[in-house]
């Protein structure tokens, strides 16, 4: 997988000044196409040269003859979550380092299994300071806005039947409240990179290297990165080929003309399809339940009306559901496109739902195979 560079950026979008030149380098030593590919939230440094590794090592086989290729890789500060349900608060602490005497308290306050009101209090209160909502100017998510026990018991109900009864059961759906708030930050983060980092950057090697197509490709939060770099290009700009959104985390109606909750309002994307030269391709898969069951929950609008559920596409995720509320969006099979590619503009969702089983599973061949059919560059 040569040659390959990787692009790295602080929370507030800066990166080292070189790296603009050192993409731009690449068209002069005969790269036509570059292949850049963001990672989700639960991402590392190494793990995501591993993933870039794993991802693109299909690519070289499925590009037609004479299409020279590069690779890039986009790391952000993200965090692992390990030891699932629950995030692994050592690594939030890590990316999160100005939040981490709020992530001390709220896992102490999870070691003890509260059970007492003023408990839960804390505990709301603490959520509310972590993902910065008096301070953010976005939208408030309703889990973080409802009363505390109540929203405890809601994401217990949704991690399924298998947990125990009792105080622990509350504990666990505890713990998927803390996740989601920590990956509303990173969330937010990850458009914040793409919109002041990555767009910006991709403006300066279109004026080094006008002649190179770059393809944008996102996984999970990375795919909201990547989106949301459309909205940071410079006015002109068009370095941008082919975007694909590979299990996106970021809403089925990102791109929308208007919103079905609120029709006065638009997508935070609408029209940025219109910016890049080629396709807008969004995979989605029905076992994605990290998308089709925790996301709708997370992601509900405290003005929003009404509860959101996995078949409620209101609060729904491009990665479970596809792209919402764009005229003319095209619908395709998998099969459908490893057999006649995609349409060469606009916005696409291909239903991958055959291989992709849950929101990791992203290193598949059948997926490299529609980046590359976006990209216009394959067999």
């Amino acid at each position: 997988m040569e040659p390959y560079r990787e692009i790295t950026f602080a929370q507030d979008g800066d990166g080292p000044p070189e790296q603009a030149a050192a993409l731009a380098a690449l068209a002069r030593q005969g790269v036509s196409d570059l292949f850049l590919l963001a990672h989700g939230r639960n991402g590392s440094p190494s793990g995501a040269t591993r993933l870039c590794s794993d991802f693109f090592a299909p690519f070289p086989g499925l590009l037609a003859p004479g299409a020279e290729a590069g690779y890039a890789g986009v790391v952000w500060p993200s965090a692992v979550c390990t030891g699932e349900p629950g995030p692994d608060y050592r690594a939030l602490a890590t990316v999160l380092p100005e939040k981490e005497p709020v992530l001390e308290r709220l896992t102490g306050l999870l070691a003890s299994v509260p059970g007492e009101e003023a408990a839960f209090a804390e505990f709301g209160a603490l959520l509310r300071e972590l993902a910065d909502v008096a301070g953010a100017g976005d939208p408030v998510p309703a889990f973080l806005a409802a009363d505390p026990a109540e929203v405890c018991d809601l994401f217990a109900e949704a991690l399924g039947p298998g947990l125990p009864e009792g105080p622990e059961r509350r504990r666990q759906g505890a713990r998927e409240a803390l996740r989601q708030a920590a990956y509303h930050v990173l969330g937010r983060r990850a458009g914040h990179v793409g919109e002041y980092g990555l767009g910006p950057l991709l403006g300066r090697v279109a004026r080094a290297a006008p002649g190179l197509r770059v393809h944008l490709v996102g996984h999970g939060t990375g795919a909201r990165l990547v989106a949301y770099a459309l909205r940071g290009l410079p006015a002109g700009a068009r370095p941008v080929a082919s975007v694909t959104l590979l299990q996106g985390a970021l809403p089925s109606y990102a791109f929308a003309e208007r919103l079905p909750h609120a029709p006065e309002r638009t997508g935070a994307l609408r029209g940025t399809q219109h910016r890049i030269r080629g396709p807008v391709v969004a995979c989605h898969s029905r076992y994605d339940t990290a998308l089709g069951v925790l996301y709708p929950l997370a992601s509900r609008l405290a003005d929003g009306p009404g509860p959101a559920g996995a078949d409620d596409p209101r609060w729904g995720a491009v990665g479970y559901g596809g792209m919402r509320g764009v005229p003319g969006t095209v619908a395709r099979s998998l099969a459908a496109v490893l057999r006649a590619g995609v349409p060469g503009a606009g916005c696409v969702n291909v239903d991958v739902t055959e291989v992709v089983r849950s929101h990791g599973d992203l290193c598949r061949p059948e997926l490299a195979r529609v980046v590359v059919a976006a990209s216009g560059t394959g067999r």
